[in-house]
């Protein structure tokens, strides 16, 4: 069956290999849609990057009463995401993505150059060891180099995998080590060219699987599906790289995930699609079903139809199109993914999720650019979203943002890291109030 999109003009295929995703309101806050969503177009699909201006000695990141927020470490390259290894080290991948000459000039035109790092890509993994535990990293070094804008990270027995952007590999690792130098094995190919440049990897409960996953190579596969063939899916595999399959599909851009502790359930941050409007398509947060399918490309957020679907075969899918669980706001790009049973923080925040939100593009007034909590009762869901994290957009009117959230990790100790990728660091949340 071929499917039919209206093309995308040449300007904005270029800002979709620039860009991220993002949601609205002067406290740029997320709309919890349910049921009831905005036509298509209802507004005009808009271009608006933030400036990134970064963070004054004095400044940092606001969080709730009894929470104290500092400077993890710095100096980093398009810090992304985090793994803490057994022994407690922090894994910091660095990456971005890479424009050439003539696409350099075009994120000058069209402001991206101000939201993002645009260059090369630093393509490596950082260490960090705080071994005496005061929240200031005595080590930090190169860990492994020469890799592939590498992103998710996974330590399974004596192996360390690590998800390019178009390979998996595997490491081999021993506990403590702080620099590796051998040649990885290459498990699998991953589709990487496109849009969506980002593979995150983990594992499920007996470490026998793994789940890797796949954003798509465009905004609606405007340039046919047949770029898109293991792609806007989550995909699953065994430990030696045998047995691919299709876990789970039509996830546009899933990133963070996370299995929710009192069910055992896989959960997914999830990037919808851009240039409906300003409050099309939310992003949500999703529990993940075997075999489901998300909609992706011809459907949105359950039964709503793309108005760019040409082809009527399509439509016969809707019916196995699956409505997501939390909308987390349109365009706000959510990213990171943690549920907070490994915290120490107060009982309230132990079985909800934290979402990294790394912030819009696609609106008339910024959007994201904050960490959420979605609180939760027996496994699911029970209260829409609320700010955990924020002070990162320091003028909404004139779209300037201190940085931008990336990756959530919880310590041994209880407390979080997060990745603020275009300012260069990591920030450390902890919670002080009983102490």
């Amino acid at each position: 069956m071929q499917i039919k999109f209206i093309k995308t003009p040449l300007y904005i295929l270029l800002l979709m290999l620039l860009a991220s995703c993002a949601s609205n309101k002067k406290t740029a806050g997320p709309v919890n849609y349910t049921k009831d969503l905005p036509e298509p177009y209802a507004t005009k699909s808009k271009m608006n990057f933030s400036n990134v201006i970064g963070w004054k000695a004095n400044e940092k990141p606001v969080a709730p009463e009894g929470f104290k927020v500092n400077l993890y470490a710095e100096g980093f390259y398009n810090p992304r995401w985090m793994y803490v290894t057994p022994n407690g080290d922090v894994l910091v991948t660095e990456a971005n993505t890479e424009v050439g000459f003539f696409k350099k000039i075009g994120a000058v035109i069209i402001g991206a150059n101000k939201a993002d790092n645009l260059g090369e890509s630093a393509n490596r993994i950082t260490i960090l060891r705080d071994a005496d535990g005061d929240g200031i990293p005595e080590l930090k070094q190169t860990f492994i180099d020469n890799l592939n804008k590498p992103f998710g990270m996974l330590i399974i027995g004596k192996w360390l995998y690590v998800a390019n952007t178009d390979a998996l590999l595997r490491f081999p690792y021993t506990p403590g080590e702080t620099r590796i130098t051998a040649k990885p094995e290459k498990l699998i190919d991953l589709p990487g060219e496109g849009r969506h440049w980002t593979r995150n990897i983990i594992t499920n409960a007996d470490s026998t699987r793994i789940y890797i996953a796949v954003g798509s190579s465009s905004n609606v596969a405007e340039n046919g599906m047949d770029k898109e063939i293991n792609r806007a899916d989550i995909l699953e595999i065994n430990t030696d790289g045998s047995g691919m399959r299709v876990y789970a599909s039509g996830l546009r851009n899933p990133v963070g995930m996370a299995w929710e502790p009192a069910t055992g359930i896989l959960w997914a941050a999830v990037n919808e699609r851009d240039e409906l409007g300003d409050d099309l398509v939310p992003d949500y947060l999703t529990s993940i079903k075997e075999n489901g399918f998300y909609g992706w490309p011809y459907f949105y957020y359950g039964t709503h139809i793309d108005p760019r679907l040409k082809d009527e075969a399509a439509k016969a899918l809707i019916k196995e199109a699956i409505v997501p669980d939390v909308s987390l706001g349109s365009h706000t790009a959510s990213l990171g993914l943690a549920f907070g049973n490994k915290s120490n923080f107060p009982e309230k925040y132990k079985t909800g999720a934290f979402i990294a939100q790394h912030g819009s593009w696609n609106r008339s007034q910024l959007s994201g650019y904050k960490v959420l909590y979605v609180p939760f009762k027996n496994g699911k869901p029970s209260g829409p979203p609320e700010d955990f994290l924020t002070g990162f957009i320091a003028d909404l009117n004139k779209e300037k943002v201190h940085g931008r959230p990336v990756g959530i990790v919880f310590l041994k100790d209880g407390s979080m890291l997060l990745t603020d990728d275009t300012s260069n660091r990591i920030w450390h949340i902890t919670y002080t109030a009983d102490k």
